[in-house]
């Protein structure tokens, strides 16, 4: 094990940014009676729409997928309609190449960029997506497909705690003081363990988990290992089973706490304490390309799908007596995903359906494996459930404010609003969205 960053292979930058603002104001006389009549109606228009539009709840995003893991925002106030050119544009700034997703914890952001052959881990300011610290190591990968994908980074930076904790598309994991961007410790899942070496890119996301961080690496007795958070400890490594692209899920079946992996040829579920196996599913995905992170809802189901001819199932989990039982409840070759995010709500489950050809949004309920519906119109595309309504954002660069129930979907307003490929899913904290594509990053005001 390897606690501590290399100053070799590594550096460290900090940018320290000093923000002076300067405010006039012009005051224009008004006779006493005029004066007070204004600030009157005033007061009485601010109150009724306070009465009327309770401030919006801002929740950070500080790990994948949000709070619970599900791309499921609890916001309010947001918009239903978008003017032509889609909603305002707070800011927009240049990033380099990467798919890493956005962060937020208390007005700040962490992202992930390329710089030549280096990852860059970036700390913004939410408010003007002004660079607040950079931490820069040199790290040169080719993805198998790079004539279309790039390098990466893929995974977010995710905020646990004090640290910003990453994962680089070589395997590299490295965890960030996340006011300062100083290094505390890393792992190498290549070279220290043996971890499958993926060659369209590492993208698994740490679990956090009590004191520690649980990570899919692939491998023979290590194929999934749990680092302490503070100092890089491994607290335990087990298993034996071949990496993919996606990322564990926390989940409790009849109380008992389970972390679900789902692999290249396998889906399964460890005891998040000790890494023991209690139960696994055959879910073979050709190349190892699953990507999807799995869906868990009320009911004890588990929705898993990928492309590449796999498909999608639902899976019923019981346990007794600490042992799980495992019933598949649907298998369906064409239910198709590929790198999007699947939205669970009542029962249904919304994707943005196919991989290579027509690409359709379709919404599964989730005990059947019946499709309710399905609709053209964008290409593959990332979701997130906000205020009762859809947010897309497709890789042509189109975001789109939507409502899809169980018997239809419905497209309030979209516009184009990214220019290079855009596979990274949105992030949305109160009413502000935030976007990237492999060259720009921006944030949108949704609110009403």
């Amino acid at each position: 094990m390897r606690a501590g960053a290399s100053n070799r292979n590594m550096r460290y930058t900090y940018i320290a940014l000093t923000v002076s603002l300067a405010a006039s104001l012009t005051a224009v006389a008004l006779p006493p009676q005029t004066a007070h009549q204004s600030a009157a109606a005033k007061k009485s228009a601010t109150a009724k729409k306070t009465a009327a539009e309770p401030p919006a709840v801002v929740e950070d995003w500080p790990v994948w997928g949000g709070k619970n893991r599900d791309f499921i925002v609890n916001t309010s106030g947001l918009a239903d309609s978008w003017p032509a050119d889609g909603p305002k544009r707070v800011w927009s700034r240049p990033l380099g190449d990467g798919y890493s997703s956005v962060a937020e914890e208390g007005g700040v952001l962490y992202t992930a960029f390329r710089r030549h052959s280096h990852d860059v881990i970036t700390a913004l300011d939410a408010a003007t997506g002004k660079t607040l610290w950079e931490y820069e190591y040199e790290n040169p990968f080719t993805n198998d497909y790079s004539e279309a994908v790039g390098p990466g980074p893929y995974a977010m930076p995710q905020v646990v705690g004090d640290r910003v904790i990453t994962a680089s598309g070589t395997g590299k994991i490295h965890s960030l003081d996340k006011k300062t961007g100083k290094p505390k410790w890393s792992h190498d899942l290549y070279n220290e363990f043996h971890a499958t070496q993926l060659k369209y890119g590492y993208s698994c996301h740490g679990l956090p988990y009590k004191d520690m961080l649980i990570y899919q690496a692939g491998g023979n007795g290590d194929g999934a290992i749990a680092f302490r958070q503070s100092d890089g400890a491994v607290i335990w490594k087990a298993l034996q089973f071949t990496n993919s692209h996606s990322s564990p899920l926390l989940i409790d079946v009849d109380g008992q706490p389970q972390v679900v992996v789902v692999a290249a040829k396998t889906v399964f579920g460890i005891n998040p304490d000790n890494g023991a196996l209690l139960w696994t599913h055959e879910h073979v995905t050709n190349y190892g390309l699953a990507v999807s992170t799995p869906v868990w809802a009320p009911g004890n189901l588990l929705f898993v799908a990928s492309a590449y001819g796999t498909g999608a199932r639902t899976l019923h989990l019981s346990q007794s007596g600490g042992k799980t039982k495992v019933d598949q409840l649907w298998y369906d070759p064409h239910i198709q995903l590929h790198i999007g995010t699947a939205i669970q709500s009542d029962g249904y489950v919304y994707i943005s359906r196919g991989y290579d050809g027509p690409v359709f949004m379709t919404a599964v309920e989730l005990k059947t494996g019946k499709i309710m519906w399905q609709e053209r119109g964008f290409a593959k595309a990332q979701l997130l459930w906000a205020d009762g309504k859809l947010i897309l954002a497709d890789q042509d660069g189109t975001l789109a404010l939507c409502r899809a129930t169980p018997q239809k979907f419905e497209v309030l307003s979209k516009a184009s609003v990214l220019q290079s490929i855009a596979w990274t899913p949105p992030t949305l904290v109160g009413t502000r969205l935030y976007l990237r594509d492999r060259k720009t990053i921006a944030a949108y005001d949704l609110r009403r």
